[in-house]
C-alpha cells in the first residue's frame, strides 16, 4: 500500500541569543503610529526590530494566492504582506533565499476562543513555504497570556520589562493618535495635523530609543500639536469606530481605509484605543478569579477561603489595573489630551450583560455591545460603526444578531455593520455614506438646539471664540455634554465670562 506523506507544521523556533545581534524580527498590524513607537521601544532592548509597512491590496492578492480558502481578512493581509517583504528582500535588494530565512524573522501575536486569528501560525507557515521561503521562522506569543512567557535559552526574552516597553510604546501612541483625530478634522490648512503628528512621533522615537527625556519630548509635542490652526465651531458628525480588533485599528486597504473616508465625508471619528484591549483582558482574568473562587474543587483542606491565594491575583490584577491607567493619563496629560477617559470595563459589562453573557469570550465580547448603549444613552456618537472581516466568528454572531435587539430597543440607536474583504470598497463607502446623512442631521439639529439653549447666534459664538485664547488652541478639547464637539464648544463658551460691553448681548 502506498504511503502518502501528509504535510506537517515543523514548527521551527530556534532563535537564540547568539542570533540576536544579526536577526531582524519583522512585525506589524497595528497603525503606523504604533508600529513605529513600538520599533523604537524595542530596539532599545537590543532587538534589531523592524515594522512592515501598512498592508496594501497587493499583499492582499499574495495572501490569496499562497494561503488556504475561507480564511479571514486579517490573515489574508497579515501572511500577505510578509510575503510581499521576503520578495522584495529577494527580488529587489537581492538577499538570497538562505540569508533571508537565517537573518529575519516573523513576530506576532496569538488568541484563543472562537477567533481562528491565532490559529492561522500555521497557515502562515505554510503559505511561506509555497512562497519559496519554507523553513522562515514564525514566533508566537499569546496576547492573552502572562508577562513570563520565555523558554530558557531563546533570543526573544518575553519577560516582564519587555511586556512593559510594548505597554508603553502602545499608550503613547494612543493617546498621539487620539489628539490627530481630534484634531484633523477641524484643521483650517489640509495636512498640518499630518505634519505635526510625523514631528511628534519622531520625538518620540528619539526619546523611547534613548529611554529617557520621554516627559520632555510629550511637551514638545503638545505644543506643536498647539500651533495647529483649528476651527471647531463646525457641526460635524461624530462617528464612534468599534468591532473587531484588527479590522478596527489598520488604517490600510484591511478596512477600506475607513478613518481616513470618514474624515473625508466632514466627519470626526472615535477609534478605540488598543490600551483598551489590555484592560479588557485584565477585567477577564479578574471576573475568571472570581467565579473560581465559587468552585469547591479550588478551595484546599484545611484553609478558609479568604485565605485563598486568588486574593493575591484580584490585587495584582487591581494594581496592574491602577498602574496601566496612571500611566496612561500621566502621557495624556503631557501631550495635551484633556477629558479623554479610557473605558470602565466594570460598567461596560454591567450594560452589556442583559444582551451578552459577560462568560461568552471571543472578540470584543460584550464590549461591542456595551458601546453602542453607552455611546447612546450617554450621547457620545452620532453613528456607530463596526468594522469586522467577512466570516469574522465572534463578531459577526455579536454585528448581525445582537445588536438588532439593542437597536430594536434603542431605535434613536445609528448603528452600521460593515463587513470587509479587501474588495468591494465603493458599495461599503455607499453604505457608509447612507448613515452618515442620518448622522450629520443629528449634529446639525444639535448644533441649532445649543445654539438656542445657550441665547447665542453665530458671529457672537465666532467674536466669542476669538477673544479666548486657549479655546482657540488645537489641543483644547470643550467638556463632554453631547455628542458633537461644535455644541459643546458653544456650551462652553456660554459659561466662559464675557465682557458684555463689547457685544451688548445680555
Amino acid at each position: 500500500m502506498e504511503t502518502i506523506a501528509q504535510w506537517h507544521d515543523p514548527n521551527p523556533r530556534t532563535f537564540s541569543k547568539a542570533q540576536r545581534g544579526r536577526t531582524t524580527l519583522l512585525f506589524g498590524g497595528l497603525t503606523a503610529m504604533h508600529d513605529g513607537l513600538i520599533e523604537a521601544a524595542v530596539s532599545s532592548l537590543g532587538y534589531r526590530l523592524q515594522a512592515l509597512p501598512c498592508p496594501d491590496r497587493e499583499a492582499l492578492q499574495y495572501g490569496k494566492e499562497f494561503g488556504n480558502r475561507s480564511q479571514c481578512n486579517p490573515t489574508y493581509f497579515t501572511v500577505g504582506n510578509l510575503i510581499k517583504h521576503l520578495i522584495h528582500l529577494r527580488d529587489v535588494e537581492g538577499l538570497d533565499r538562505e540569508q533571508i530565512i537565517n537573518d529575519y524573522l516573523f513576530v506576532t501575536a496569538g488568541a484563543c476562543g472562537p477567533c481562528r486569528f491565532g490559529m492561522y501560525v500555521t497557515e502562515y507557515r505554510k503559505a511561506l513555504r509555497d512562497a519559496g521561503f519554507e523553513g522562515f521562522r514564525v514566533l508566537l506569543f499569546e496576547n492573552a497570556g502572562s508577562l513570563q512567557q520565555s523558554e530558557a535559552g531563546t533570543g526573544l526574552e518575553l519577560t516582564t520589562g519587555f511586556f512593559i516597553t510594548l505597554l508603553k510604546a502602545a499608550m503613547l501612541a494612543d493617546v498621539v493618535n487620539a489628539m490627530g483625530y481630534r484634531i484633523r478634522p477641524y484643521e483650517v490648512v489640509a495636512g498640518s495635523t499630518d505634519t505635526a503628528l510625523e514631528e511628534c512621533r519622531t520625538l518620540l522615537c528619539a526619546a523611547l530609543r534613548k529611554r529617557r527625556g520621554l516627559r520632555h519630548a510629550l511637551r514638545q509635542c503638545h505644543r506643536r500639536l498647539a500651533a495647529v490652526p483649528v476651527n471647531r465651531l463646525q457641526a460635524k458628525p461624530k462617528v464612534a469606530i468599534i468591532g473587531e480588533f484588527w479590522a478596527m485599528t489598520t488604517e490600510g486597504e484591511g478596512n477600506y481605509r475607513l478613518q481616513r473616508f470618514l474624515e473625508g465625508e466632514g466627519a470626526e471619528c472615535e477609534v478605540q484605543a488598543v490600551v483598551s484591549w489590555v484592560l479588557y483582558s485584565i477585567w477577564e482574568a479578574a471576573y475568571d478569579t472570581r467565579e473560581r473562587m465559587l468552585l469547591r474543587s479550588e478551595q484546599p483542606g484545611g484553609r478558609r477561603r479568604w485565605e485563598f491565594a486568588p486574593l493575591r491575583q484580584l490585587l495584582l490584577l487591581r494594581l496592574g489595573r491602577a498602574v496601566l491607567q496612571r500611566c496612561f493619563y500621566r502621557y495624556a496629560r503631557h501631550i495635551g489630551l484633556a477629558g479623554y477617559h479610557l473605558p470602565d470595563m466594570d460598567e461596560l459589562a454591567r450594560i452589556g450583560r442583559d444582551y451578552y453573557a459577560n462568560e461568552l469570550r471571543g472578540g470584543e465580547g460584550h464590549m461591542e455591545v456595551a458601546k453602542l448603549i453607552q455611546g447612546v444613552t450617554q450621547h457620545k456618537a452620532h453613528l456607530t460603526l463596526s468594522i469586522k472581516p467577512f466570516g469574522c466568528m465572534p463578531s459577526s454572531g455579536v454585528s448581525d444578531g445582537v445588536q438588532s435587539l439593542v437597536t430594536a430597543r434603542y431605535p434613536e440607536a445609528n448603528f452600521l455593520a460593515v463587513e470587509t474583504t479587501g474588495d468591494g470598497a465603493i458599495n461599503v463607502h455607499s453604505r457608509v455614506q447612507m448613515a452618515l446623512f442620518r448622522a450629520r442631521q443629528a449634529a446639525e439639529d444639535e448644533y441649532h438646539a445649543a445654539l438656542q439653549t445657550t441665547g447665542i447666534d453665530g458671529e457672537q459664538a465666532i467674536a466669542r471664540l476669538a477673544a479666548q485664547r486657549r479655546c482657540r488652541q488645537a489641543t483644547h478639547y470643550p467638556p463632554h455634554r453631547v455628542a458633537g464637539t461644535a455644541a459643546n464648544l458653544l456650551y462652553e463658551l456660554a459659561r466662559r465670562p464675557w465682557p458684555q460691553r463689547l457685544t451688548g448681548v445680555r
